[in-house]
């Protein structure tokens, strides 16, 4: 029996590791993270996903993260001042 229960831990773990990562459901507000992300447009949600995760993915990838933000944002900025422009 407790073979069976160490199987049944070991799907647990695995489907939390796909459906709900520990790096987007360990903000102290108890929020997951594609909660707030899935009412963005694609930019702004992963600039939002990027900073809500940053160095808790692997404990090595803030720095990385923050840079992935940032790029998304850079991105819907140029988008934004594109779709002006063709506005005038």
């Amino acid at each position: 029996m407790a073979n069976l229960s160490g199987v049944a831990k070991q799907i647990k773990d695995e489907w939390d590791n796909v459906h709900h990562p520990k790096h987007y459901t360990s903000d102290p507000s108890g929020v997951e993270c594609i909660e707030i992300t899935r009412h963005r447009n694609f930019n702004i949600g992963n600039a939002i996903k990027y900073l809500w995760r940053a160095g808790l993915k692997d404990g090595n990838s803030d720095i990385q993260d923050l840079q992935k933000a940032v790029w998304y944002i850079n991105d819907e900025i140029k988008r934004l001042e594109t779709n002006k422009q063709k506005e005038r």
